[in-house]
């Protein structure tokens, strides 16, 4: 049969099911890519937590696939006879230290090391499924489920499953156990019994088998070495030593001085003496027990040391520690002798093992700010804000020649207008502490200009002659108007992309301070106009345009069939700019290749807003999407008031206040409902689309510059006649003909997820649990507005509501459900 790339077994992969995925209460975490040397189209170090499924390929790839997905964990499958393959499911996590977790379903087969493939010692859990062990031909060992198996490649085992199967293995170096076990050339062939380290070892692979798709990094690194050691300890107590090697009394003293070792590791001083002393033997039989290993004790107490300090030194958990302090946490005095000796056995220095691990683990670009982070400054541009520590909330995004405008006084509700400037932006984030730019009191009409930050796809065309557009995006070498785009450290100090670090991307225009708003109350914001902004060049009169990104944290994108898979591609649209014609047409589109912005940072994916693209670069091309049209449903896609739990906020998750709802129904006609959340509600709008679709599966919208009209309505709680609004704890939207209510994974993920709310947002949003809270939402609704009782509401939703997806894009997933008016308002009356 004719293998399959590995191009080939990602390319099918639409692993999980949408709704059966959230089960795992991750189904859109990160996935992770190294490099080691192995085949450029096979990057082993990937961490995939929604599994390969190979019943997603055609029916005639389907067992060459597994089998070169087997091959990435040096493993060769061999078939029942006459048996048809049509199943198989595999997840990988790796660490920097050669350590693999892998999770595996499939059906009856038998697994055996790759020949050639470097000898790594397997250790299975088997979640379900029987079958036996063989070790170099000879049946070894029956196993059943729950059973926890030892294999070592080096004695031509095989695990032959009987039926179906669930596997959860971990694959690590052979010398993290074959040095520690005696003389014996290689780990026997065992399925461990009721040794107490067995005991303890077994629950934890069945607790990591079953939370396989939450682990990160941080996890693996800390489950390896304690599964490692329950194991070895295991051995030690059940596998029978050979018999010309040592005696079963030695091994077991061998045994007990190895586990003191362990447990007294950190003590600089630590002698021969001291372990003979806690176990009651002579300093010179330990070093006979020693010797007959072919090593000194002083030689392994440094061996063992120095594999802690190299797990430590890339460890996401011990991040912050330096390296003498990694030292000296294992019993290195002295960091320069510790330098020495790791550079000795590992022919690399610490820092450069520190550096170059840690990059093998990079994450795939996505939105948010990561718990751990390294530092990488970028270098700032003459008028960067002053560095800040990630954790930093300072707001002076002005720089320092330029003044904040004074904001106007608001006296009868009456018209204002707010032009879109570079001092009437806030760029990727909100806060409760930006001094507003406009105040005003309720019932007035605010004409609105928005900017949207894909923009710098097409300068000529969205950009150039434009002089609001200019006074935001303008980027040189030597200046750059708005310095933070995002809510990350000013500095740069965790990716180098630039100030704010792109976790947040909308250009914010506002906020607008409303009299009279207090905690409690509620905010409409109707939406009286909206139209393109026109294009400023005088080669496209009349027309507006937008683009839209296939970008890298779009759901399709780790489902692409062509390759490149991993590419992201930029579609540029346009329209009438009166939007009379009522719709936009595509004009060409580009993938996005690597791109330097102004101060020489480079951006290999799109991952800070506003960088201008180089069109030199750049490969067009024209005709796409010919024929087809595009509804054009002008909307804001982010209307916020400012969040109360913290002072900055990443702008890309939506929640209680609003923000990145990204509903296409929040346009010319509809009405926002808000809760006020601090003193004048502080209201910002951005993001403007032209179009989009729910879901929003690419990743964006037709992103296109709009100006709207609104009028701002404060509704006083215990005051307001919409009774229902009292209490109101999530955007809502009313249209001429229906409401729309909204339901976040997390409706106020800055309360519900703690300290790392902002990272956490990213990884736990499901589907699940945003129809459960848009349920929720409705029923409230209902029983509040129209008077039903819980019963009657929950048979009307399933009978008459409709729930959809709003985004899969912007962290804190949103479903919307949507109440047509005419159920309880009949045409006529």
């Amino acid at each position: 049969m004719k293998p399959v790339s590995y191009g080939e077994v990602t390319r099918y992969c639409a692993a999980v099911d949408l709704w059966s995925a959230t089960s795992f209460c991750a189904p859109f975490v990160k996935v992770l890519h190294c490099e080691d040397g192995h085949s450029p189209c096979r990057p082993p170090h990937m961490n995939r937590a929604a599994p390969i499924s190979i019943n997603a390929f055609p029916a005639s790839k389907q067992e060459a696939a597994w089998r070169e997905t087997l091959a990435d964990l040096a493993l060769v499958a061999r078939m029942p006879k006459d048996a048809v393959f049509h199943f198989g499911e595999v997840s990988i996590k790796r660490s920097p230290t050669q350590a693999t977790f892998a999770l595996l379903r499939s059906r009856a087969q038998d697994l055996s090391p790759l020949v050639d493939a470097e000898p790594q010692i397997l250790i299975g859990f088997v979640n379900y499924g029987r079958g036996h062990l063989t070790d170099s031909g000879r049946r070894a060992a029956e196993f059943a489920d729950g059973d926890l198996w030892v294999c070592d490649p080096t004695t031509r085992f095989s695990v032959q499953f009987r039926n179906d199967f669930e596997l959860l293995l971990l694959r690590l170096p052979r010398e993290r156990l074959v040095g520690r076990l005696g003389r014996a050339a290689s780990v026997p062939t065992l399925v461990l019994g009721e040794s107490i380290s067995a005991l303890a070892a077994r629950p934890m692979m069945r607790a990591l088998a079953a939370h396989f798709a939450m682990m990160e990094d941080g996890d693996v690194m800390a489950a390896e070495p304690a599964i490692t050691e329950l194991v070895l300890s295991a051995l030690l107590a059940e596998a029978r030593p050979e018999e010309d090697n040592a005696t079963q009394v030695q091994a077991a003293h061998f045994a007990r001085v190895c586990g003191q070792i362990e447990a007294r590791l950190r003590e600089p001083d630590l002698s021969v003496a001291d372990i003979a002393k806690a176990e009651g033997l002579s300093a010179r039989y330990i070093q006979r027990l020693f010797e007959g290993q072919d090593r000194s004790f002083s030689d392994y107490v440094r061996h063992r040391r120095l594999e802690q300090c190299r797990l430590d030194l890339v460890n996401p958990q011990h991040a912050d520690r330096s390296i003498a302090e990694i030292g000296f946490r294992w019993g290195f005095g002295d960091q320069a002798h510790f330098s020495r000796v790791f550079s000795a056995a590992y022919a690399i220095s610490p820092r450069d093992y520190r550096k170059t691990a840690g990059s093998t683990v990079a994450t795939r670009w996505t939105r948010g700010r990561p718990m751990h982070s390294g530092s990488r400054p970028v270098r700032p541009g003459p008028h960067a804000a002053a560095p800040a520590t990630p954790d930093a909330v300072g707001l002076d995004t002005t720089p320092p020649d330029v003044a904040t405008p004074a904001s106007p006084e608001a006296g009868a509700p009456g018209e204002h207008y707010l032009a879109v400037t570079r001092d009437t932006v806030h760029w990727g984030y909100l806060s409760r502490t930006i001094p507003p730019v406009l105040r005003v009191r309720s019932g007035a009409r605010v004409t609105v200009e928005t900017l949207t930050q894909h923009a710098s796809d097409d300068p000529e065309r969205m950009i150039q002659g434009d002089a609001g557009a200019e006074s935001v995006f303008r980027w040189t070498r030597d200046f750059k108007a708005v310095d933070r785009r995002g809510a990350g450290p000013v500095n740069a100090s965790i990716f180098g992309r630039g100030a704010g670090e792109g976790f947040g991307v909308h250009i914010c225009t506002g906020p607008i301070f409303v009299h009279g708003a207090e905690p409690g109350d509620v905010l409409e914001v109707e939406i009286l106009d909206l139209r393109p902004r026109p294009c400023a060049n005088p080669a496209y009169t009349g027309q507006a345009f937008g683009s839209n990104a296939a970008a890298a944290w779009g759901f399709h994108h780790d489902d692409i069939l062509d390759e490149p898979r991993k590419r992201e591609v930029i579609t540029v649209y346009r329209t009438d700019a009166a939007g009379e014609s009522g719709f936009a047409e595509a004009i060409y589109s580009f993938r996005w290749v690597p791109q330097t912005d102004p101060f020489g940072v480079l951006h290999e994916t799109i991952d800070y807003p506003g960088v201008p693209v180089d069109h030199a670069r750049i490969e067009k091309r024209e005709g796409v999407l010919k024929g087809a049209r595009i509804p054009v449903r002008p909307h804001f896609g982010f209307i916020a008031v400012a969040p109360r739990e913290t002072d900055i906020v990443d702008s890309v998750p939506p929640g209680y206040f609003g923000g990145n709802i990204d509903n296409w129904r929040a346009g010319k006609g509809a009405s926002v409902y808000l809760p006020v959340a601090v003193p004048g509600a502080l209201l910002s709008l951005g993001d403007p689309h032209l179009a989009q679709g729910d879901g929003e599966i690419s990743g964006t919208a037709l992103e296109c510059s709009l100006t709207g009209q609104v009028r701002l309505v404060l509704h006083k709680r215990g005051e307001t006649e919409k009774v229902f609004l009292n209490g109101l704890a999530a955007p809502l939207i009313e249209t001429p003909d229906a409401w729309l209510l909204h339901g976040f994974s997390y409706t106020n993920y800055l309360r519900e997820l703690g300290r790392n709310a902002q990272s956490e947002v990213f990884k736990r949003s499901s589907l699940s649990r945003a129809l459960r809270s848009a349920f929720r939402a409705t029923r409230n609704f209902l029983m509040e507005r129209y008077g039903l009782d819980e019963d009657e509401a929950i048979s009307l939703m399933s009978v008459a509501v409709d729930f959809g997806v709003t985004q899969v894009a912007d962290g804190n997933w949103g479903i919307h459900a949507r109440v047509s008016k005419a159920i309880f308002e009949p045409p006529g009356e």
